[in-house]
């Protein structure tokens, strides 16, 4: 797809910011209502992608009045200055063009959803507990960076300040599509901080990644479940409030368990497990159904099956290892910030790759 291609859809996807614009401007909207997030999520989206795309037309004009001056050839100077600033304008280019046209490819239907993250600590006992920790304030950070929002479902934290297990859900501009790739077994090779010799050990945490699923999305039989309420407990088990707001749903036809006690409401501690139980079903029947017209994307994306090992974190090397694509990463250190824009990058494009490989058979 060239940029004259891009032209059209960019103009009507401006008319549909215009008319965002004009609900938002209404004043009939409840600030905190879903509807109202819901627009100011994809109001930002649409203002994201066209202020890129202003941008790379104005650097496309720039290029092609360089261009012009560089053929012209009059002015020997100039021609040099031109194609000095051409070098650094086809670097622009380069940078913004590929998210455009990311944009405007064909995707998943899930991709747009948010995501129900889930982290437990794997084999390692209280190393793995502490990397699982890390693992969550990893995305958690790297959420930040996105301007995604964070809810606490549940979390079971252990005595040293890591996590056992936690539920969040993440908010916000295409989620899913960005976090996709994370499900799997992420392992650890460091000095645990526990080991008195200095010995190497390497530890486990598992991510569960799952877009969120609306009733419309997967309806779940009333007769099917079972749910309990009890006392919500905070670290140690002391009661974090007076109530049984906590909720437990048992999914009968498989024994699937969900909590949920982060709200101090029974009714909306109810709704997040229930989110919660549909995003699971709803991601076991997507991979049921899924098409096999993609090893290399099973792979990629997984097939569901906690045990596959995805990603390795080698503190001693400062080295990151995406088992999937075959790829070093030499900046452990920032990813565990958060800075994961350079693997998710190198993850899209070799799913977007084989994609249209996986096309151009067909």
């Amino acid at each position: 797809m060239n940029f004259d291609a891009f032209i059209p859809k960019i103009e009507s996807l401006k008319s549909e910011f215009n008319s965002l614009n004009e609900q938002l401007s209404a004043g009939n909207l409840d600030y905190e209502s879903d509807e109202y997030l819901k627009i100011m999520r994809k109001r930002s989206e649409y203002d994201q992608i066209i202020s890129s795309f202003d941008k790379l037309s104005a650097i496309e004009k720039q290029i092609k009045q360089n261009q012009e001056i560089i053929e012209q050839g009059d002015d020997e100077e100039l021609s040099s200055m031109a194609q000095a600033e051409l070098t650094n304008l086809e670097t622009q280019k380069n940078n913004l063009y590929p998210i455009i046209k990311e944009y405007f490819s064909p995707k998943d239907p899930s991709d747009s959803k948010d995501a129900i993250l889930e982290i437990r600590a794997g084999t390692g006992g209280e190393e793995a507990e502490l990397f699982a920790g890390e693992l969550m304030r990893m995305y958690l950070r790297y959420g930040e960076t996105k301007e995604w929002k964070a809810i606490l479902i549940s979390e079971n934290r252990s005595e040293l300040g890591g996590i056992k297990e936690a539920v969040i859900e993440l908010q916000g501009n295409s989620v899913f599509g960005s976090m996709k790739y994370e499900s799997g077994v992420h392992r650890v090779q460091r000095v645990p901080r526990t080991e008195k010799s200095g010995r190497l050990h390497t530890s486990a945490a598992t991510v569960a990644v799952m877009p969120v699923a609306e009733e419309v999305d997967f309806e779940i039989d009333p007769k099917d479940i079972r749910v309990d309420v009890y006392r919500a407990s905070g670290h140690g088990g002391q009661g974090v409030n007076t109530t049984d707001s906590a909720v437990r749903i048992t999914y009968l036809p498989t024994n699937m368990i969900v909590t949920c006690q982060d709200e101090r409401s029974q009714l909306k501690n109810k709704a997040k497990a229930m989110e919660v139980l549909r995003s699971r079903l709803l991601a076991i029947d997507i991979e049921k159904n899924q098409s096999i017209k993609s090893e290399a994307r099973k792979t990629l994306i997984g097939t569901g099956d906690r045990s596959e090992k995805i990603r390795t974190y080698n503190y001693p090397q400062n080295r990151v290892t995406d088992h999937r694509i075959n790829k070093n990463f030499y900046n452990l250190d920032q990813i565990i910030e958060g800075n994961l824009n350079e693997v998710f990058t190198a993850l899209k494009n070799f799913d977007n790759q084989n994609d249209n490989q996986t096309s151009s058979k067909e």
